[in-house]
């Protein structure tokens, strides 16, 4: 890895760990809770332990003077809740936008399986050539996700992040598998960093379960969204998902740590 782009991963995390917190959901459900006043979201987030946040291009100035000097990352692709297919995900970036606009890094969504598939894979090549011109790291968001796919399967999303470093990617993320011992097999399959998603919200100890499980298979930390801006307590949350992926607190712990 160059020096420019090893630079802006020490960025968007803290020594090899990264907690993540992803907003761009904006395009795909709207202004949703906790997106509305986005600023007072990314600062409590920031507050609470983020290493950095994820975005698209267009609320780059809603970020900057809100990160607290957490790292910032740009999204490339989007879809719709409203559309015919949300797995149909669609360019909205370039990686030389997102460094017109300020980012660390930037990250891309494909679809594992999908219908989309083939497009997705093209699209993701495409940015990770033009990142590494650019001493640019890439996160790939490689979900096992699409007809007749068992999203929680550790051998498909094995195959998900095998996917994203085979075309370049620095960081990969994908879904949980729902214990630690399967998700061995995901975090085993690649030699880049893997990161967890987080998922559709529950409740506040599974959410954290899963990151500690996550964490134990080795994982190298969380991107968590909903499960994070949708809370009454964006920055307690995070303090607790810190606290797991860089103080290595049990769940407990992080629980009495956060006072959740």
């Amino acid at each position: 890895m160059d020096i420019g782009k090893a630079a802006r991963m020490d960025r968007i995390g803290t020594d090899g760990r990264i907690v993540n917190i992803p907003m761009d959901h904006g395009i795909t459900i709207g202004a949703t809770k906790g997106l509305t006043n986005i600023e007072e979201t990314i600062d409590a987030v920031t507050r609470g332990g983020a290493d950095s946040v994820l975005t698209q291009k267009g609320l780059a100035s809603r970020v900057h003077s809100n990160k607290n000097g957490a790292g910032y990352i740009i999204h490339l692709n989007a879809s719709t809740m409203l559309g015919p297919d949300a797995n149909d995900k669609r360019m909205t970036g370039t990686v030389k936008e997102a460094i017109q606009a300020g980012a660390d890094a930037v990250s891309f969504h494909m679809n594992v399986g999908s219908n989309y598939e083939r497009e997705q894979l093209n699209d993701l090549a495409v940015v990770t050539k033009e990142a590494n011109n650019f001493g640019i790291p890439v996160l790939a968001m490689t979900y096992a996700r699409g007809p007749e796919i068992d999203e929680t399967d550790p051998k498909a999303l094995a195959h998900a992040v095998r996917i994203a470093e085979e075309v370049g990617a620095d960081v990969a993320k994908t879904g949980y598998s729902g214990d630690s011992e399967s998700y061995k097999m995901v975090t085993g399959a690649v030699s880049i960093p893997v990161i967890m998603a987080g998922g559709s919200p529950n409740t506040d100890r599974t959410k954290l379960e899963n990151v500690y499980g996550a964490i134990q298979a080795g994982a190298s930390g969380v991107s968590m969204g909903r499960s994070v801006f949708q809370h009454d307590n964006p920055e307690a949350m995070v303090t607790a998902v810190s606290a797991i992926v860089h103080d290595d607190h049990t769940v407990d712990e992080a629980i009495a740590k956060a006072e959740l």
